[in-house]
Order: C-alpha cells, then sequence, then structure tokens
C-alpha cells in the first residue's frame, strides 16, 4: 500500500503541477500575482491577506508537498521507522526533512484522523472478539485490549492498560458499544473469559436502570489468534513512542489505518470500514493531510506552524 500510495501522490502531484495557480492557499483568494521563483518554484503573492505562497502542492506554513506526508504517515504505520522513512522519501522525491519534522507530522496529521474518524458508526454483527497483546514500553509491560467485530472485522475499541483488571474489562466494552451503537451477544476470546464473565451492560439511555444484559462468552483460541494476527503488527509502531501520552496516540492512529486505510485480504481487499458500509468522505492518508488545507467552517481553527 505505501508504494502505491506513493505512486498515487506522484500522479496527483503531477496533474497539480500542470493546472494553473488560481487561489491563495491561506485565504481562498484569487486575487494573486506572480512572486518570482525560489529554487524552480513559482511563487505567488495575495493582495488580500498579504502572503506569499509556493506553486506546490504543500499546505500553508509548509514546504514538503502534501503527498510525501501522507507517504510518510502510510510508512510509520506500516512499521517502517522515522529513519527509514526519510531515506525513503530522500531516494523518491530528493527532499531530506528533519526527523523532527517528521515526528511533528505523524502527531499532527493522527489527531486530526481521529478526530474526523470519531463519528463514523460501522454496521457489524453481534458476534465479536476480544482479544489481548502484551507489549514493552520503556521496559514497561503493558496490555493492549480490543474487540474486533467478526463479520466485518471492525476494530470496534483498543484500550491500553498496565494491568488486567475487570475494570480495564469494563472499559473496553463500553467503548466497543458506543461505537457500535448496540450489545453483542456472543464474545469469543481465547484468555479474558475471567474478565468478561462479569462485564455487565447498562442501556446508555438509562444509566440508573436495574435491569442489566450480559453476553454469551465463547472460548475459541483459533479464532482469536486468527482475527488478532494483523493487529500485533502495530507493536512495533508503538513501542517506537516513549512517553505513555505518545503510545496512546499511536495506538489510536492505528485503529485507524486498520479499519480505514488497509485493504485486508480476508476482505477481498476492502478495509473493515468498507465492510462496515462506513461511506468515507477520505480514502487515505492523503485525504487527511488535504483536509487540512483550509479551516474548517464551524470550528475554532488552531493554527499550527509545521516547518518541513
Amino acid at each position: 500500500m505505501t508504494i502505491n500510495c506513493a505512486i498515487s501522490g506522484f500522479f496527483r502531484h503531477s496533474l497539480d503541477r500542470q493546472r494553473h495557480v488560481s487561489k491563495c492557499k491561506f485565504c481562498d483568494s484569487k486575487n494573486i500575482v506572480k512572486y518570482g521563483q525560489y529554487q524552480g518554484l513559482q511563487r505567488y503573492f495575495c493582495k488580500d491577506c498579504e502572503r506569499k505562497f509556493a506553486d506546490n502542492d504543500a499546505l500553508p506554513h509548509m514546504k514538503t508537498p502534501s503527498f510525501q506526508v501522507a507517504s510518510v504517515l502510510d510508512m510509520f504505520y506500516e512499521r517502517k521507522s522515522i529513519c527509514a522513512i526519510r531515506g525513503c522519501i530522500e531516494q523518491q522525491y530528493g527532499n531530506y526533512p528533519s526527523i523532527s519534522s517528521i515526528y511533528r507530522w505523524i502527531v499532527r496529521f493522527t489527531e486530526m484522523a481521529i478526530e474526523e474518524t470519531e463519528a463514523y458508526r460501522p454496521k457489524v454483527g453481534d458476534v465479536w472478539i476480544a482479544a489481548e497483546t502484551s507489549l514493552k514500553i520503556n521496559g514497561e509491560k503493558w496490555w493492549i485490549w480490543d474487540i474486533i467485530d467478526s463479520e466485518t472485522r471492525f476494530l470496534l475499541a483498543s484500550h491500553m492498560s498496565r494491568l488486567r483488571t475487570m475494570q480495564n474489562a469494563q472499559a473496553l466494552v463500553a467503548q466497543a458499544t458506543e461505537k457500535a451503537g448496540k450489545f453483542p451477544r456472543i464474545v469469543i476470546t481465547n484468555t479474558l473469559q475471567t474478565y468478561l464473565n462479569n462485564v455487565e451492560l447498562v442501556p446508555k439511555n438509562d444509566i440508573r436502570s436495574s435491569q442489566y444484559m450480559r453476553f454469551i462468552i465463547k472460548p475459541s483460541k483459533d479464532m482469536t489468534e486468527e482475527v488478532n494476527k494483523p493487529l500485533k503488527r502495530r507493536i512495533k509502531v508503538i513501542q517506537k513512542t516513549k512517553k505513555e501520552k505518545r503510545s496512546r496516540l499511536a495506538l489510536n492512529g492505528c485503529s485507524v489505518h486498520y479499519n480505514f486505510f488497509k485493504p485486508h485480504k480476508d476482505l477481498n481487499y476492502r478495509t473493515p470500514a468498507e465492510k462496515a458500509g462506513v461511506g468515507l468522505s477520505f480514502d487515505g492518508w492523503l485525504s487527511i493531510v488535504k483536509e487540512d488545507s483550509f479551516p474548517r467552517h464551524g470550528q475554532n481553527h488552531v493554527e499550527v506552524r509545521t516547518q518541513g
């Protein structure tokens, strides 16, 4: 997918360069004039907002074209190291961004992707799979708890904790039911039976109700391991971060990449989001990066000045 993303970005970039620049990157005004060239790139000046910008695919306040930034995100969530990513960008595009710039791109657009996908509600079945994965962050053992829909393979919830407790199991199931908008009928698991046995589901609109719902727990090592196998690959991504806050951000970024951007062989090379009937307004990291070109209407936009 990394190669396809790079090729797609290259062709989009070529088409963009063939089109005449007709509006300002910052304020969308058409009141612009040419303002000389720099390193072979035509520059423009906007008479309305009085800002200068280059004739390339880069976002405002950024030098690197959007498709290169999208390739960085795709390679990161496909488990490439930051140094390897920088080498690929240099080899393919002749650009050599700093490690700090790459890191800022990952944080900035991962946060945006999480926000953009939060409102989507997948159409999932009644049989879910609960799995766990252990990993070490700075020498400390952590646990990642997951709930995946067995039919669509949509990852409904991921929860990271230092301990394995019933409270963490309760939080995991609550997160999954909120995302799905429904309760499961059966939960299949391999090692979490003890923790899930006492989980009780309370109707969301009636928190004080004494009527609790329960689900049937069925053990299945083979099915749990089969579904959880692709998720174990994200350990390398999460372990690259050194702080708990960034580890949680990477975990949520992996969920977005897994659900919305990565085609699955078991789903006939569709994404879990497509299988779950989620109608997307974007189809990859490039769409997320492009989404940040201008302030979104109706929201307080915080300008992020990124050098790179």
